[in-house]
C-alpha cells in the first residue's frame, strides 16, 4: 500500500510502501517513554521502500531490552517520532509511526507485543464516556 505522511509540523515528509497486514502495537517501556504515551502504533516497510521527500530527520539510538540498537527517528523542529530501525539484518525492516501516516484511519493493528508492560487500563479505554470534540 502506498502511503505518505508528515510531522507535525510538516518539516519531514515522506512517501512509503507498507503492508497494511503489518501493522502492530507495542506496550514496551521504551515505547510508553518514547511517545509520551500509552504505547505505539508501527507499520513496517522495507529500508528501500521508505524514500524521504523533505527535509532529514534526526536520529536517536536506544539499546532495547533484547540488547539490540533500535534507531529512532523524530523531527528535528518539533519532535514528532517518525521511523524506526536497526543495524545489521534488523536494517532491512522499518517501522513507520502510524500517527504520521495519512492514511492512518485505515490501518488497523493486526497484533501486539511486549503486552506484559501495558498498562491495566488500556484495554478498557473503549468503555470511557467521550465526546466527538473538545
Amino acid at each position: 500500500m502506498q502511503v505518505d505522511g508528515r510531522c507535525h509540523c510538516g518539516y519531514v515528509t515522506f512517501e512509503a510502501v507498507i503492508d497494511p497486514a503489518q501493522v502492530s502495537i507495542c506496550h514496551c517501556t521504551d515505547c510508553q517513554m518514547l511517545t509520551g504515551s500509552a504505547f505505539r502504533v508501527t507499520a513496517m516497510a522495507r529500508s528501500e521502500d521508505v524514500p524521504q521527500t523533505a527535509n532529514l530527520p534526526k536520529l536517536y539510538t536506544k539499546t532495547g531490552a533484547n540488547g539490540r540498537p533500535r534507531l529512532q527517528y523524530f523531527c528535528p523542529e518539533c519532535g514528532s517520532p517518525m521511523f524506526t530501525t536497526g543495524e545489521g539484518k534488523d536494517a532491512a525492516l522499518w517501522g513507520i509511526r502510524v500517527g504520521v501516516i495519512r492514511q492512518r484511519a485505515s490501518l488497523a493493528p493486526s497484533r501486539q507485543s511486549w503486552c506484559r508492560s501495558a498498562l491495566a487500563w488500556v484495554t478498557d479505554i473503549g468503555k470511557l464516556p467521550g465526546t466527538e470534540t473538545e
